[in-house]
């Protein structure tokens, strides 16, 4: 829709800029396309008169047009065909430059000069009409006049806006006015009207009736008298051609205005070519037909192919039941206004909004009127807008008579909604508390009644919303009106929280992370066997009780495994058989504990205090036999260093212990402990070599390394909040390097006298072990240990004091410890 921003000034103040009013329009929802600027001086094109046409040897399409300008005849080639002599016409001369740059310039067409161009009204930028020239009535005196003094065009803005389908209110200039004019706190100016003084009643002489009230909600039908047709004032014809219509004459003109200033379509009659002064509303009967102002003779009531459309058109007829037009679409050619007309019916009425859109889609006819209607027409609008349609034909017909007391019949329209706002519900869809009564202020600006409440606000939707529902669908409707008049951007940005469903949940995360860096560092995964037999059970869990299936594939393999490792260590071996077994071979799987007994839980449907066995317990697990030449328990360490790097692991620390657990070299393994909970989370070594010897007996004793984690340790929340590791920004300045060798009990483990040295000082940027030395010549018990440590500053260059005190520091927590320097 075209909206110019000269008619908004009228209806509100704005002294913004085009620019500024765009983004206001935007924030609205009223989304602005295009802003077009029209009426601009056009120098050089001025008033010509036609006096002699000839036509072109050779050339079908194009004649010889001589025309006066005031100085002179000029040879003009042009190929629009609707003019003729003594017919006034819009010359651009050479040098003169159009809308979009376009430069006229002297040109040779067949052998023949033109000095300039005969205008459409699209090619001056005054309008979308381009078949033909524009003519201009009434300037005989005036030639060689500019064009934009002789018209008295004034420049303006025009707005082309996208309006939703579900703003029916917005199909007009002073539904845009009305939002822009409770956004910006200011009144809203509503166009002038007229009233009547006649003492004569319109129902002496005419009458109006509705056959369907469920087509057609409300008719009214006015009678006025006195017209005389002819051009609409300047005024009218501008606005009309910015929103991109072509004049007529006054009368239908000021039907189009009233319909783009208001929103409701209206459609005069000549009276004397009404039958009996009579326009009724009915459903139209098959095999009629109807002349449509566009020449078309159209079929009514013919079945649709669009889902639901029975063929239901909805038409005005007269006196003798007469089709006189299609409702709510087009009037028919039987009654149209003429130059002769003096007297006319002025029918303004609310149609059913489905019934006209299926009539549109049906016939392939879209009007101006037919896009309203199927959108929502305000059902009470129609008398408002008879009274403006008044007030502007007298402008041109000062004579006019409007007989009072129009008619007005009524069918069935929509009631409005009444809406309760509750506490809280703006805060809970929008995010945001806004006061009662800027939340008053916002809706009735645009026509909603509010009434207070203790704590809620009573809404009721203006005739002309029937976008808004009922119940909880209409409390939405005014939440989001009150969000938009108020401002998205005003409203605070909240990511909302909702459920997930399907997402990946933190174990799986943790299993394919693990799985991802693991894969990375060589591993071939795979899947072994969950059921073993009791002689492989007894290899890692003599004597423990063991979980069985009675249903078992193989009956030999009925046992639920207790470990990973003896799944995997077979599966190296049978690669190592084939020469394949210099390979990295892991799993992630489950394993089982035997479920113990316990009293006090009733079975299901038993009785309670009964004993019952509670279910196996199961535990997630990853194993990994390293089995490369080059693997042992320091191999091992190293691939469980960088695994856990890559995890973000920082505390967890490999710690000696006697217990190893079944399948671990006794000597050559270390668990894997959280060093701030002491939570075992595995352990890490070398494979027992009897265990390979029972599980590859043909195969060479060679030294395997072996990784087994517990995930469920792993998976814990205390371990998950630790997880992210922080990267580290380094310094632009120098760093310094310091090596300490400390005799320490052999008790104290390395990484935790590491960690000390770490946070010592927050100038200590690593500290990395480098040497363990052990000699009969240190104290018994102890032994040394050398790191090297860096030490740093993100904002300066370390002096020698600062790092002679950060030596001190380290060896002070070396010295709690019970660490000494060698």
């Amino acid at each position: 829709m075209r909206v110019a921003l000269s008619w908004l000034r009228e209806l509100v103040d704005l002294p913004e800029s085009a620019d500024e009013l765009r983004e206001v329009l935007d924030d609205l929802g009223l989304v602005v396309e295009a802003i077009d600027r029209v009426g601009e001086p056009l120098d050089e094109v001025v008033v010509a008169r036609v006096d002699e046409i000839r036509p072109i040897a050779g050339a079908d399409r194009i004649r010889l047009v001589v025309v006066d300008a005031g100085d002179g005849p000029l040879e003009i080639v042009c190929g629009a065909t609707n003019f003729g002599v003594g017919d006034h016409v819009p010359l651009a001369r050479v040098g003169a430059v159009l809308p979009g740059e376009f430069v006229i310039a002297r040109r040779q067409m067949r052998g023949v000069t033109s000095n300039g161009m005969l205008c459409s009204p699209r090619e001056l930028g005054l309008s979308d009409e381009h078949e033909g020239l524009m003519l201009l009535q009434g300037v005989e005196d005036r030639l060689g006049e500019p064009l934009h003094e002789v018209l008295g065009i004034v420049s303006d803005v025009i707005f082309d806006i996208s309006i939703e389908g579900n703003r029916p209110d917005a199909w007009s200039v002073v539904g845009v006015a009305r939002d822009l004019a409770t956004r910006l706190h200011r009144p809203l100016r509503p166009p002038r009207v007229a009233t009547t003084h006649s003492p004569v009643a319109a129902a002496t002489v005419a009458a109006a009736g509705i056959d369907d009230p469920h087509l057609c909600g409300r008719l009214t039908v006015s009678v006025i008298r006195g017209v005389s047709v002819g051009p609409s004032p300047v005024w009218v014809a501008q606005r009309l051609e910015g929103a991109g219509l072509r004049p007529i004459s006054n009368v239908v003109d000021a039907s189009n205005l009233v319909m783009l200033e208001l929103g409701q379509p209206t459609h005069p009659y000549d009276a004397s070519r009404v039958a009996r002064r009579t326009l009724r509303a009915r459903r139209a009967r098959p095999g009629e037909q109807l002349v449509t102002l566009d020449g078309v003779t159209r079929q009514l009531a013919r079945a649709g192919r669009g889902l639901g459309d029975t063929g239901v058109d909805c038409v005005i007829v007269d006196g003798e039941d007469a089709v006189l037009g299609l409702a709510g679409i087009m009037g028919g050619a039987s009654s149209e206004i003429t130059a002769d007309t003096t007297e006319i019916l002025l029918e303004a009425a609310y149609f059913d909004a489905m019934t006209i859109a299926r009539s549109s889609k049906r016939h392939g006819l879209r009007t101006e009127a037919s896009v309203r209607f199927e959108r929502g027409v305000d059902p009470e609008l129609a008398p408002r807008a008879v009274a403006r349609f008044v007030a502007i034909l007298r402008e041109s017909c000062p004579d006019l008579e409007w007989l009072a007391d129009p008619l007005d019949v009524r069918g069935i329209v929509p009631a409005p909604p009444t809406v309760e706002l509750r506490g809280g519900d703006i805060e809970r869809m929008l995010g945001a508390s806004l006061d009662r009564d800027e939340v008053t202020r916002l809706l009735e600006g645009l026509g909603f009644s509010v009434t207070a409440g203790s704590t809620s606000l009573f809404v009721i939707a203006p005739s002309a919303r029937l976008d808004v529902r009922h119940g909880a669908a209409g409390r939405a409707d005014v939440v989001e009106e009150v969000a938009r008049l108020y401002g998205y951007r005003r409203l605070g940005r909240r990511t909302p929280s909702w459920a997930e469903p399907g997402a990946l949940g933190g174990r799986t995360r943790l299993r394919r992370r693990l799985r991802d860096v693991a894969v990375d560092l060589g591993l071939h995964e795979v899947w072994t066997a969950t059921l073993v037999s009791d002689e492989e059970f007894d290899l890692v869990a003599r004597g423990d009780q063991r979980v069985r299936v009675t249903n078992s594939l193989v009956s030999g393999e009925s046992t639920l495994r207790a470990t990973l490792l003896t799944g995997v260590l077979r599966t190296w071996a049978r690669n190592e058989e084939r020469g394949v077994g210099d390979v990295i071979v892991g799993e992630i799987g489950t394993v089982f504990t035997h479920p113990t007994v316990r009293g006090g839980r009733p079975t299901r449907g038993g009785v309670a205090g009964a004993t019952t066995l509670t279910l196996p317990g199961e535990h997630e697990r990853f194993t990994v036999v390293l089995g490369r030449p080059e693997d042992d328990a320091a191999t091992a360490v190293a691939w469980w260093s960088v695994l856990a790097e890559r995890l973000g692991l920082a505390d967890v620390v490999v710690r000696s212990r006697d217990d190893l657990g079944e399948g671990m070299h006794p000597t050559r393994g270390a668990q894997l402990v959280d060093r701030i909970t002491g939570a075992v989370l595995g352990r890490v070594g070398e494979v027992e070599a009897d265990l390979v010897a029972a599980l590859a007996p043909g195969l060479r004793a060679r030294r395997l390394g072996l990784l087994d984690v517990d995930l469920d340790a792993l998976a814990d929340p205390a371990r998950a909040r630790r997880r992210e590791s922080e990267a580290l920004v380094p310094s632009r300045y120098p760093s310094a390097l310091l090596d300490l060798a400390l005799v320490t009990p052999q008790s104290i483990h390395v990484q935790d006298l590491a960690q000390a040295l770490r946070s010592s000082s927050p100038l200590v940027e690593s500290v990395q072990l480098f040497d363990v030395f052990r000699s009969p010549s240190l104290p018994e018990g102890t032994r040394s240990v050398a790191y090297a440590i860096r030490l740093g500053s993100r904002d300066r260059t370390l002096s020698d004091e600062e790092i002679r005190a950060v030596r001190e520091a380290l060896l002070a927590s070396a010295a709690a410890l019970g660490a000494t320097l060698r």
